[in-house]
């Protein structure tokens, strides 16, 4: 009987991994002998504590190759930038090392700054200093995901080759583990120096980019004969014009200046749902006790993680990018709003742990609140991140309260320690979410108190609200062909990623940036 491509093993929390008891115990899974088993290799590990009993799930491929290129095929010498890309996060880079594999020569411009230049913005935001609307947590190299965490899991496998993403990044110096947990982290640390790897590479193959550049204006044409304008290329707000003969938009979810540019083109746009809320904070080892019970503190098992969702009032309500060991940072993009996310270094070894614990809004929601438009999403976010400023009172101060005492409506007057470097401001954090006149702080409350059922401990003084997380995704679709991924509006124009509605998260940008290259690949010949 031929043995199959894959076995899946449950393993106990404290039983060897070493490669011989591997062997031993897969070949007694096939009835083999492990000495007359081909070659196997670990593909997929990951960690199960339901019911209060730790062990590991593990894949294996049976008859694996030795020899693996990773990340092939690789970026070649590209010929004359003849695509632009708007854009350096997950979606515009990768739509560019896509296009570098088949040697298509582009151009990336981006508003913000390289990483180096763009930590000290951070460090300075840290600080209580104004915030760089160019350079900050969400714009810059790497995008949004640079600094804020490196997480890696996705759902999302129908929209192109996960492991072939997870490939790229670990060939540019990511840990090898990525290639096999379930749930690949990089970390804040280390995921910056892998984007100027990346970036470095494609430089050599002759891809060119701009940083500092933000994009002000589309050129556009209409020839003889034609049914609809042509984009063919992009004004800076220096005044500089780069032309090519296809724009690729992967601006991110808070470039809202673009959405405003498209709107005045007349470029279609749609409101999309998406979610806003809070950040809440426990202390680490309490999440650990709640997941992993009697072997909490155990060195060998990570911080853990959770998720958590609920249905309120036929509403969402969710923990969204969960952080285990982790710190919360501000993410403002406009002086004058407050805006908070969650990040991890690699080795997830902060005393905290955070979460944006967030409720779904859809466009009849924005327009029940007063706020009209295709933009409306946006002018509500807007309207809620001022008010959360006000509350904090400035500098990058946050508005928070205890979580038992938001639950009991009521607002704090002391706080625990928190990871969040700028400071706190104790007050009622549902009087600012309250603000927009949408029930978004009834909501939270009344699925903390199923979430608690479901991780008894979670509803604790311990743990805190930090407010307010209003960046889970953009409020606006950029409408584009399902066949040739075009504006319909705009021929040549190509909306990618996050920003145009797409993805959501690192690992489904990139996924989509690399489609949105294939496709350009069939219209631009190397």
């Amino acid at each position: 009987m031929p043995l199959p491509a894959e076995l899946s093993l449950d393993f106990a929390f404290d039983e060897p991994t070493d490669e011989a008891h591997l062997r031993a115990r897969v070949g007694r899974a096939l009835g083999v002998a492990p000495s007359d088993l081909p070659p196997i290799a670990l593909r997929k590990r990951s960690i199960d504590a339901r019911h209060g009993v730790v062990r590991f799930h593990l894949l294996f491929e049976i008859g694996a190759s030795d020899a693996v290129d990773l990340g092939a095929p690789h970026p070649r010498e590209v010929g004359p930038s003849r695509v632009i890309i708007v854009g350096d996060g997950p979606a515009g880079l990768f739509c560019a090392y896509e296009l570098a594999r088949r040697g298509i020569g582009c151009t990336v411009v981006d508003r913000g700054k390289t990483v180096q230049p763009r930590r000290h913005d951070l460090k300075s935001l840290h600080q209580g200093e104004a915030v760089d609307a160019d350079s900050n947590y969400c714009f810059g190299e790497g995008g949004a995901g640079t600094y804020s965490d490196g997480k890696l899991y996705t759902r999302a496998h129908k929209r192109g080759n996960v492991r072939d993403v997870i490939e790229i990044l670990a060939r540019h110096g990511a840990p090898e583990a990525i290639l096999t947990d379930a749930r690949p982290h990089i970390g804040s640390n280390r995921l910056p120096q892998v984007v100027v790897s990346l970036r470095e590479e494609l430089e050599r193959c002759g891809v060119t980019f701009h940083f500092g550049a933000r994009v002000v204006g589309l050129l556009t044409l209409l020839t003889r004969g034609a049914a609809r304008r042509r984009a063919v290329g992009v004004r800076l707000a220096d005044g500089s014009e780069i032309h090519g003969d296809h724009v690729v938009l992967a601006t991110g979810h808070s470039a809202s200046d673009i959405y405003v540019l498209l709107a005045e083109l007349g470029v279609r746009l749609e409101p999309k749902s998406f979610a806003l809320g809070v950040r809440i904070e426990h202390p680490q080892p309490l999440i650990n006790r709640i997941q992993y019970g009697p072997l909490a503190s155990h060195p060998t098992l990570p911080a853990a993680p959770y998720r958590l969702a609920e249905t309120v009032d036929e509403r969402g309500v969710f923990s969204f990018c969960m952080c285990p060991g982790g710190f919360i940072v501000p993410a403002s993009t406009e002086p004058g709003g407050l805006v908070v996310n969650g990040m991890s270094l690699s080795k997830r070894s902060s005393h905290y742990a955070n979460s944006g614990l967030v409720v779904g809004v859809e466009p009849s929601d924005v327009e029940r609140a007063g706020f009209r438009g295709i933009l409306g999403g946006i002018d509500l976010q807007r309207r809620l991140e001022s008010v959360a400023f006000e509350a904090g009172g400035g500098r990058s101060r946050a508005p928070a309260s205890r979580v038992t005492d938001f639950v009991n409506k009521r607002a704090s007057s002391t706080l625990p320690a928190s990871s969040y470097v700028p400071g706190l401001a104790a007050t009622n954090v549902a009087d600012v979410l309250d603000s927009l006149g949408l029930p978004i702080a009834d909501r939270l409350r009344r699925a903390l108190r199923v979430f608690d059922r479901k991780m008894r401990g979670y509803l604790t003084e311990e743990a805190i609200l930090v407010g307010v997380e209003s960046r889970t995704s953009s409020p606006v679709r950029i409408p584009r062909d399902p066949e040739t991924l075009e504006s319909p509006d705009l021929q040549g124009l190509f909306p990618a990623g996050e920003g145009a509605g797409y993805a959501g998260g690192i690992m489904s940008a990139a996924m989509d940036g690399m489609r949105i290259a294939r496709q350009i690949a069939t219209l631009v010949p190397a």
